[in-house]
């Protein structure tokens, strides 16, 4: 007597209908407003179109030939530069030290931890505005004599205001932007600390390890993670940054010009063809960041 194999169901549109119904308005939304957005500014950035007129036409490479070879550019990419190092090393090594503090044990951990964190729920125009009152609060003779202290000083950076120095004036402008930051980066090495299994501190103990040992050879590893997560997401916020530096030096401020508010000078000015190439720039740098980390991300999702 022979037996059958029973029939499997067909896959019909019951089956893969209702989930497509579900995600095709976001599918859309980003269709449009984000990558059609993206294809509209490239195809601009290809176009001689430098006047609030009509584009004349295509020219290829030449705005962003011409754009590398802008002085102005190139000095908000070395802006850029040192506004994402001071950002990232400012965030990444208090935010570190906070948590280690925190995660020994440190009384009114609570209350730190809400005053560390409060800062993220201010927005950086607000922020901006205040901390342009603290980079900028001599007036008179205090402020002229303050300034040639720090000129005879060699500090020239820290004349007043803080961020008319050409030389190191953004870096001023990451003041705030660690300021606020911080407390998400204590917050991420935290839970990271509190996500190490008790069992990994016990055996490094009754192996006779010293509690820096233990930090360093069996804790601080395990933070690898955490660290580079910190690292992509703190240098992607960095990269973009704009509405900080709009709040504290405005946009004609020549010292503190990076790429964003550059690309904004230029669109103001109906210069859409060279904004765009900007735009585009901006984008690809903030890629080679993050594509990388999404790709070994996934790749170590697919093994586990």
């Amino acid at each position: 007597m022979s037996t059958q194999t029973p029939a499997k169901p067909r896959q019909g549109y019951r089956t893969w209908g209702p989930p497509l119904l579900l995600i095709t308005p976001t599918i859309i939304v980003l269709g449009v407003f984000v990558y059609g957005l993206i294809g509209a500014n490239l195809n601009t950035s290809f176009q001689d179109r430098h006047t609030r007129g009509p584009a004349e036409g295509y020219v290829g490479f030449e705005n962003y030939t011409a754009l590398f070879s802008d002085d102005t550019f190139i000095y908000s990419l070395r802006n850029l530069v040192l506004y994402t190092g001071t950002f990232l090393v400012g965030t990444l090594v208090l935010g570190f030290l906070w948590a280690w503090l925190l995660e020994r044990g440190a009384r009114g951990e609570s209350l730190f931890r809400a005053v560390y964190l409060f800062p993220m729920a201010v927005s950086f125009i607000a922020s901006g505005v205040v901390w342009r009152w603290l980079l900028n609060n001599a007036e008179g003779d205090r402020a002229s004599g303050l300034n040639r202290l720090f000129e005879s000083l060699g500090l020239g950076f820290l004349q007043n205001p803080w961020w008319t120095d050409q030389r190191f004036g953004i870096m001023a402008i990451a003041l705030p932007a660690v300021w606020q930051l911080t407390g998400y980066v204590m917050a991420l090495f935290l839970a990271g600390f509190r996500g190490i299994p008790e069992e990994l501190r016990e055996a490094g103990r009754i192996d006779g390890a010293s509690e820096w040992q233990l930090y360093r050879h069996v804790l601080f590893p395990q933070l690898s993670p955490v660290a580079l997560s910190a690292t992509i997401i703190i240098g992607h916020m960095s990269l973009k940054v704009f509405d900080l530096i709009m709040a504290i030096a405005g946009q004609t401020n020549y010292t503190t010009q990076v790429p964003a508010t550059q690309m904004w000078v230029e669109f103001t000015r109906g210069d859409y063809a060279k904004s765009a190439a900007i735009g585009t720039v901006l984008l690809l740098i903030v890629a080679v960041l993050i594509v990388p980390y999404l790709v070994a991300t996934y790749r170590q999702e697919r093994r586990r």
